[in-house]
């Protein structure tokens, strides 16, 4: 690894999901703080990090009344310690506003890291006031408790300075990462007490570089709106990226780019294989399945055809009234090998049991294939089905997974607590193992591809937690695959714009009067993936 090179004039900015960020985990991370640090004076990155941490404090609160820093023993407590010295002296310049309180976790001092004590040393010398408790009432908190090292049992004053801060609905900013989350995983460590973070504003404000952490699991909801400052440092070319964040500058609004000399054939065929008819084990699914085919056929794919797992009779679906576009066929007519080699398949939504018994065809005749929610199931249960799963990618057809974790912790054999403990490994061991592209859903979906660094989706959030949302995605990648003529390695891309604008599109739901999201209005909101 190379010496990371320090730059003047880079500093603080809001992340957009316009711009790509590589994301560094906690290993790397701290090998281009040590680095960059043997570059810099003695105590000069904490210096840049402190004074970071005060601009944003400023800028977020700029007529705070009281703001309290709580500081943790480490090198984040050093951080806090440096901007709670630089709020303190602005406030005196100004008369005295805010009131700037520090809490200090450090049991022995004398074990301090040596820029924190630095820190410490020159905040008492600069008067800011310490206390042994958080003030009764504060219009911001500064939480420098606890960076990207290993989480430390929560006991005394720190578990209660950190219960505080969680159960606040006051304004919180977090210096580089919000105390008990994992770098590396989005995991945050429980607290006694403590079920969930309270509804408020939270700001993160990462330092030197991103981290995974931050943008997946439970990371969204502990960070907030998260901030970056590189502190002037560049990590070399030759620094191994672990995550990359997604973005879609160019993908948050429909266009009109289609060439005139374009037809139905250019934009490829979709097949969408599932949903169970009611007469089967008197579950129905068929919704799931045309949720499916609209979202493809909004998504821009040319013909999209439907092959309804029903029982034959004459009460069978037929048509789609809200899309009469969609072509309705017997499966066996879609299962014939020249109609799945030609198509991009989507298999399983609302599959129920009903879908297992076609899965042999559909895993050795498609070239290009989506499968979701039943057909992973089914694939999790019969090591025959694994098998074909696993020699697609030998013989150079495309696949793409689309579990959600309790899928892909069947798919892996483990619990769904194991998958959300670690979601970059989960997916990237589903798509190592079976060679596929696989679609990790939740906050921060992972997209991982054998040999590819991963990404992180930025867009997403709650009100996608609805029946048929994920038939929807699952529809809008087949179409965004469905074109003729993209190569191998342009899959991801494809894959990823349609995970991209599928967040997107529930993220800006309410911009203008809207009724609720539901699965059905979230198909005829997607525009094609051009």
């Amino acid at each position: 690894m190379g010496t990371p090179r320090f730059t003047e004039g880079t500093g603080l900015r809001q992340l957009s999901t316009a711009r790509r960020e590589a994301l560094y985990g906690s290993a790397t991370t701290r090998r281009i703080e040590q680095q960059a640090a043997a570059t810099l004076p003695h105590h000069a990155l904490m210096a840049h990090a402190g004074l970071a941490v005060a601009r944003l404090a400023q800028a977020l609160q700029p007529h705070a009344r009281c703001i309290w820093v709580a500081c943790g023993p480490g090198n984040n407590g050093g951080d806090g310690l440096v901007a709670a010295a630089r709020l303190h002296a602005w406030a005196q310049a100004r008369g005295g506003a805010p009131r700037v309180v520090v809490t200090h976790a450090a049991q022995d001092e004398a074990r301090l890291p040596a820029d924190a004590r630095q820190a410490l040393a020159a905040a008492r010398s600069a008067g800011v006031a310490f206390a042994s408790e958080p003030p009764a009432d504060w219009d911001l908190a500064i939480d420098a408790l606890l960076g990207i090292g290993p989480v430390r049992p929560f006991e005394g004053a720190l578990a209660r300075w950190l219960t505080v801060l969680r159960q606040s609905s006051g304004a919180v900013l977090c210096v580089d990462l919000p105390s008990g989350l994992d770098a590396d995983t989005g995991t945050l460590a429980p607290l006694d007490g403590v079920a969930a973070l309270a509804p408020g504003p939270r700001h993160t404000l990462s330092l030197l570089t991103l981290k995974p952490g931050l943008f997946t699991a439970a990371g969204r909801d502990a960070a907030g709106s998260v901030w970056f400052d590189e502190l002037g440092t560049t990590p070399d070319p030759d620094v191994p990226v672990t995550a990359w964040l997604e973005a879609q500058p160019h993908a948050t609004a429909p266009t009109n780019a289609r060439p005139h000399a374009s037809h139905k054939g250019s934009y490829g065929d979709v097949v969408v294989i599932g949903g169970q008819g009611i007469a089967v084990r008197g579950a129905g699914m068929t919704g799931a399945a045309v949720l499916a085919a609209r979202a493809a056929l909004h998504a821009g794919a040319g013909r999209v055809f439907v092959g309804l797992l029903e029982d034959g009779t004459p009460s069978d679906t037929h048509w789609d009234p809200v899309c009469p576009e969609l072509m309705f066929r017997r499966p066996e007519l879609l299962l014939e090998r020249d109609v799945l080699g030609s198509s991009s398949v989507v298999c399983g939504c609302g599959g129920g049991a009903a879908v297992a018994a076609l899965l042999p065809r559909v895993l050795s005749g498609a070239g290009t294939l989506v499968l979701d929610a039943d057909a992973l199931n089914a694939i999790a249960a019969d090591a025959a089905l694994q098998t074909l799963l696993g020699h697609r990618h030998g013989r150079g057809a495309t696949t793409v997974l689309t579990p959600h974790p309790l899928e892909a912790a069947r798919l892996l054999g483990c619990e769904t607590a194991a998958v959300m403990a670690d979601r970059l490994r989960a997916a990237h061991t589903l798509a190592e193992r079976f060679g596929v592209l696989c679609v990790l859903k939740g906050s921060g979906t992972v997209l991982a591809a054998p040999g590819e660094v991963p990404r992180i989706n930025p867009t997403g959030n709650a009100a996608l937690a609805t029946a048929g949302t994920g038939d929807v995605l699952a529809g809008m990648v087949g179409s965004a695959l469905a074109r003729p003529g993209i190569s191998s390695g342009g899959v991801m891309a494809r894959v990823a714009a349609a995970v991209f604008q599928h967040g997107w599109l529930a993220d800006h739901w309410n911009d203008g009067p809207a009724p609720g999201l539901s699965a059905s209005r979230l198909a005829a909101r997607v525009w094609p993936l051009d």
